[in-house]
């Protein structure tokens, strides 16, 4: 079969299509035909082994795993005799370590759950890592309730796009930041107020929010704080890269670190992937409340192209590998 490898860390260049041999199901697995996949930031952190930290999961020198990508949705093309969770033909979704390959084999326990019946390959594909982050961090870090005020800061990225969505339907009134091209966008995927942050400053135009979900993570604290209600919350998922060591983990690390000395709850977050909420997701995504936002769709052989398309940091929602 067909699969993207990387055998060493570097630019999107070292990502190679290799012929590989096709898995085998165990007793207790499924082997998935995948249909569509897509790429998150975490693939090109562990693509270039930057920051440095990532290299203590993934290999001090070289990637000790070579498949490439996470996120996927397929049919089910056959199953070990122990499994009773799914049967052949049936459509999935989830997270699988080498998702970029024309077949996975999956435990039938791990994450991956039916695909919603609504989405196709591609908007199934598109939702893992990213819905996991937005889920997460609103409402297990941020605990949002009905009629909070949140602000989604980078509102129009793969999270963002999700971070919205999610904060509607958990009844929050949500101010969306985002560049002036992306202003309708995030308008029209629920938005009560859309702040083009080339135009306004969050951080001084005198609202207080019960949290802020930060994918920039280019405000300082000082600033961010005086955005943020007495007793809110700041959920850092994210940052700009500031040097291979640790990279966008220095703004995480300073939140934690401020958090016991203010009033307001400064936190940080890494999603992880868990089957309850998978399916969480796949509720909202089967009954509209949420639905993924797709930029553009690459080909297998295209994948080192979208790599660095969303290396750039424009990417409109979610880059998807279809085709497969």
């Amino acid at each position: 079969m067909k699969a993207i490898r990387y055998r060493r860390y570097g630019p999107p260049g070292v990502l190679e299509l290799a012929d590989v041999a096709r898995p085998v199901a165990g007793a207790d697995d499924l082997l998935v035909r995948v249909r569509a996949a897509s790429v998150n930031p975490r693939d090109y952190h562990f693509m270039r082994g930057t920051p440095y930290l990532v290299r203590l999961a993934s290999g001090l020198s070289r990637p000790r795993q070579t498949g490439f990508g996470v996120d996927m949705a397929g049919e089910v093309e056959a199953v070990g005799g122990n499994v009773t969770a799914f049967r052949l033909g049936d459509e999935v979704f989830g997270y699988r370590d080498g998702a970029l390959a024309e077949y996975v084999t999956v435990g039938q326990d791990a994450v991956v759950l039916a695909k919603p019946a609504r989405l196709s390959f591609e908007q199934a594909a598109a939702v893992p890592v990213a819905g996991f982050t937005a889920l997460q961090a609103l409402r297990d870090k941020a605990r949002v309730r009905p009629g909070h005020k949140v602000l989604v800061n980078a509102a129009a990225g793969g999270v963002g796009t999700f971070a919205v969505q999610i904060a509607k339907a958990l009844g929050a009134e949500v101010t969306g930041v985002c560049s002036t091209r992306n202003v309708d966008l995030v308008a029209s995927i629920g938005a009560d107020h859309v702040i083009d942050y080339t135009d306004q400053d969050f951080t001084s135009a005198g609202t207080r929010y019960d949290a802020i979900i930060d994918m920039f993570g280019t405000r300082t604290l000082r600033q961010i704080r005086r955005a943020l209600a007495p007793r809110g919350v700041l959920v850092a998922v994210g940052g700009p890269d500031r040097g291979n060591w640790i990279g966008p983990l220095a703004g995480l690390a300073k939140s934690a670190a401020a958090s016991p000395f203010v009033s307001q709850r400064l936190t940080s977050m890494l999603a992880r992937p868990l089957r309850a909420d998978l399916a969480a997701l796949g509720e909202m995504l089967e009954t509209g409340q949420i639905a993924p936002v797709i930029d553009r769709t690459y080909a297998l052989t295209e994948v080192p192209e979208a790599i660095r398309y969303l290396e750039t940091g424009h990417a409109r929602g979610k880059v998807v590998i279809t085709g497969i």
